[in-house]
């Protein structure tokens, strides 16, 4: 597995060299795009917008436009911003994780000690499991800052990068009638989400929309004809909504006997 970042996390003032690893892969397909003509791939181009012509990538720079023109910011400059932050992910705060409301999750990483970092490492990481604390602190990586929960995960430490404040959007401008559910319908749907729940085991959960379009692409690479099955979704404002909940509730219970 190949590092994506390299630095060091401050731990008040100890400081533990790290290297940052992708702990996520993706699972959809590797679909190509391709003309319907010939099935030719089709290749984008990083065009000149005046000219027409082709840029090849040794030419291409990042600018960005203030008062009618642009000003080129190079690798170099953007080293110049808060260089520390290029290369260290400052813990600033120990909180609850039950404090971080799930909306502000993005990506997770794995953080992996370097050689004369190991003891100090080992010392965090058994620090926050005898807490249950989690530690945030801000890094900059491919030239944007990003907020990050460091936190165990068995014999490792994962970085979750973590939203800002300001790029969640209000809920309040989302308009919805709330209205107090009726007791006896309330008392039904708690119920069936009761008869549902199950300890969660992530292993359960698996990508199987993938797994279904592999089987229709080897299928249709052998000639055969696909056909789709029918589906039909009934939104019906007539049924009532106790009678709904009994069905459920009914239809678990017989899942379960069988």
């Amino acid at each position: 597995m190949r590092a994506i970042w390299s630095g060091a996390i401050a731990f008040g003032l100890v400081n533990i060299p790290i290297k940052i690893y992708s702990a996520v892969k993706p699972s959809e397909l590797d679909l190509d795009m391709l003309d319907k003509k010939d099935l030719s791939n089709i290749r984008f181009q990083r065009v000149n917008a005046n000219t027409g012509k082709e840029v090849p990538w040794e030419n291409i720079v990042r600018g960005y436009k203030y008062d009618d023109h642009y000003v080129v910011l190079t690798d170099e400059d953007f080293a110049k911003v808060r260089p520390e932050k290029n290369k260290l992910i400052e813990i600033t705060d120990f909180v609850e994780e039950k404090e971080i409301d799930a909306v502000y999750y993005e990506t997770p990483y794995y953080l992996a000690p370097e050689k004369q970092g190991m003891k100090a490492y080992n010392l965090l990481r058994e620090a926050l499991v005898k807490t249950g604390k989690v530690g945030l602190g801000t890094f900059v990586l491919r030239n944007r800052e990003s907020l990050g929960v460091i936190k165990p995960q068995g014999n490792l430490l994962l970085l979750e990068k973590i939203r800002f404040a300001e790029e969640i959007r209000d809920p309040s401008e989302i308009d919805v009638d709330v209205k107090a559910s009726k007791p006896q319908e309330l008392k039904m749907a708690i119920a069936l989400i009761n008869q549902l729940t199950e300890k969660f085991d992530i292993s359960h959960y698996k990508d199987s929309y993938s797994a279904d379009l592999m089987k229709l692409i080897e299928q249709k690479a052998k000639g055969k004809k696909v056909t789709a099955p029918k589906l039909r979704v009934v939104h019906s404002r007539s049924q009532d909504l106790m009678d709904q909940l009994k069905a459920s509730l009914e239809k678990k219970g017989r899942k379960k006997v069988s």
